[in-house]
């Protein structure tokens, strides 16, 4: 077999087609979170909160006399943690977020691991060729505690005829 007829496979996301509700897909690698990713994500996004920043104030404040890692970026990472699996080259848009949680901070040195629950999908009433999607995202640290979900609505493509 030639170079030219070898079978090629492109990383992409699912089709509306392929996703199956009530499907529990994991993410993996996991994403471990430094220092330098929550001071740059904190700066970038102008959140002057000294809980990320202020490691002596941080020291002070109660409960966790620790400095956090911003819950925005815990967010972000949870969601992009499911890209390459579930959306890449096949989401349409971001809908809408609800039901947001973080019922455990993220600390530097923390490792998030992501799983998605497969909520329901319907074909779109007003965009043919495209279906809407919900997906229920969990975070969990290394430790197996949750520390983030998310409900999230997108518009994903349908497989091309």
């Amino acid at each position: 077999m030639s170079l030219q007829e070898q079978r090629r496979v492109v990383q992409r996301g699912l089709w509306f087609e392929e996703i199956e509700v009530l499907t529990i897909y994991e993410h993996r690698p996991g994403r471990t979170v430094t220092e330098a990713d929550n001071v740059l994500f904190t700066t970038l996004t102008m959140n002057t909160q000294p809980l990320h920043l202020d490691q002596a104030e941080s020291e002070k404040l109660p409960p966790f006399h620790d400095r956090l890692v911003n819950s925005m970026f815990t967010l972000s990472t949870l969601v992009g943690l499911s890209v390459a699996q579930l959306t890449q080259g096949t989401i349409v848009a971001n809908l809408g977020f609800s039901e947001i949680s973080f019922p455990a901070p993220v600390g530097h040195g923390d490792t998030i691991y992501a799983e998605t629950l497969v909520v329901d999908k319907r074909a779109s009433g007003s965009r043919p060729g495209e279906g809407v999607v919900t997906f229920a995202h969990t975070a969990r640290n290394q430790r197996g505690e949750v520390v983030a979900t998310a409900t999230r609505k997108t518009l994903v493509r349908m497989a091309p005829v």
